[in-house]
């Protein structure tokens, strides 16, 4: 029997990611309830699959119909609305990233998924796409010694990239020629936004090879939505780069690690898009390229079959893990953050 799934949320990454991947997984899942905060999307995505409709949160977490709640809201709802979940009685949660917008909503809510037992799983999809395994997968077989990593997304600024930040936040501000990214304080609260809700998507692989912030070298908002930032992780120079503009460039979402001996690609699709895995290659030292093969399968599936692999106990739950990548974005948001507010006056 599939397992019934409840929705918090009815925004477009619903309606073009999880719909229609649920719709293909439909042996081990199955949507009853949509519950969206008052926008009217609930009523009109639960009648193209059949499942009941709400608005806000509590008549689907008290539904007993649903098994698995998908937490698909505002990042800044997620950490409650975990909590929330587990207070109903719910004891499978998939969150959308990220887990939480900070230190104390990510400790609290990994401490209550523990005790309660709770099966976990954060949508961070490019930890699970198949060309970021392989990418992993030849830096541990070459045993080569990662010097730099860059990620540098160029994404069109429509209503597809919602996820960058809150809706009403300052993504949407931004574009309507505010907010002031003069000032410091804004600037520091709109990149915080932008990190934790749009790098969050290769943090947590980041993180993987290269753990630790030891400093935040440079840091700075780039109009009229994007961000420079630069840090060192241990021997390693990581630069994170985003540029949306008015007129949308061809969508780019590239993460490359430059070794001791070689560099690795990783194109990833651009989001809310199913057009399989990311695509991976390797420079070698005289210059050659090799390409892996691609999947037909994206990341976006790929969490979800791990989701039932939690379920049917072929997997373990990983709180460290989740906690770690938690803190490691939050911790970097916070830094960045604080890099812009260095010599303004408390």
């Amino acid at each position: 029997m599939p397992w019934s799934v409840g929705i918090l949320g009815a925004g477009p990454g619903v309606a073009a990611l999880h719909l229609p991947i649920l719709g293909r997984l439909a042996e081990m899942f199955r949507v009853v309830h949509i519950a969206d905060a008052g926008s009217g999307r609930a009523r009109r995505l639960a009648e193209r699959c059949g499942a009941r409709w709400s608005e806000g949160e509590a008549d689907l977490l008290a539904d007993p119909a649903v098994e698995v709640v998908a937490v698909c809201s505002p990042p800044s709802e997620h950490a409650r609305q975990i909590l929330a979940a587990l207070a109903s009685g719910k004891r499978t949660i998939f969150c959308e990233k990220p887990l939480a917008t900070s230190r104390l909503e990510a400790d609290e809510v990994i401490s209550a998924c523990r005790a309660a037992g709770a099966v976990l799983m954060v949508g961070t999809n490019h930890l699970f796409d198949a060309a970021w395994g392989r990418a992993k997968h030849h830096l541990v077989a070459l045993e080569g010694r990662v010097r730099a990593i860059s990620v540098t997304l160029a994404l069109p600024p429509n209503d597809r990239y919602h996820g960058v930040v809150a809706e009403g936040g300052p993504f949407q501000a931004a574009r309507r020629g505010r907010p002031d990214l003069q000032d410091p304080a804004v600037a520091a609260g709109v990149l915080r936004q932008l990190l934790t809700g749009l790098a969050i998507h290769d943090l947590p692989a980041v993180r993987d090879i290269a753990p630790g912030i030891d400093e935040v070298v440079y840091a700075r908002v780039a109009p009229p939505v994007g961000y420079l930032v630069g840090y060192r992780a241990g021997g390693v120079l990581v630069q994170l780069a985003l540029t949306m503009l008015p007129q949308g460039p061809d969508a780019l979402w590239r993460m490359s690690i430059a070794t001791s001996h070689d560099r690795i690609e990783v194109n990833f699709p651009p989001a809310f898009v199913h057009a399989g895995s990311a695509a991976t290659r390797v420079r070698s030292v005289d210059g050659q390229w090799t390409e892996y093969r691609r999947d037909e399968e994206d990341g976006y599936v790929a969490e979800w079959r791990l989701l039932a692999s939690l379920l049917e106990g072929a997997a373990p739950v990983e709180y460290d893990e989740l906690l770690a990548d938690s803190r490691y974005a939050i911790d970097l948001a916070d830094a960045v953050a604080a890099k812009i507010l260095e010599g303004v006056p408390q």
